[in-house]
């Protein structure tokens, strides 16, 4: 049975703004000034709902949970927020990376290709 209610995709989408920034909070066991944070490091950056407020994705808040991890080991917030941001753009590199070997392994073994 397949629904027809035009919100159904929107729960599956991890870019989905679905969460203020007092259940995000709650969500990640901190407090919206460590969501404030981050978001000033540029680590994440929430959507605004119409009336002005903070709205948070299951992505962002899985960002932000690491950033957690590491000042909670005593990484300043700053730091933190840039190793994640390193740690996102080597897993996009490494990403891209094997795509490129799977497509060139692909050409080589295609007949008539040199």
């Amino acid at each position: 049975m397949t629904s027809d209610n035009p919100l159904d995709h929107r729960l599956d989408d991890d870019d989905y703004p679905a969460y203020t920034m007092g259940r995000a909070a709650e969500m990640l066991g901190t407090t919206p000034a460590f969501l404030r944070a981050i978001g000033e490091a540029r680590l994440i950056t929430p959507l605004r709902s119409e009336g002005g407020h903070r709205r948070y994705s299951r992505y962002q808040l899985r960002i932000a949970a690491r950033a957690r991890e590491l000042v909670d080991k005593g990484t300043p917030i700053e730091a933190a927020c840039r190793i994640v941001i390193l740690e996102d753009q080597l897993e996009e590199a490494q990403r891209i990376n094997a795509e490129y070997r799977r497509a060139a392994k692909e050409s080589a073994g295609t007949p008539g290709s040199s």
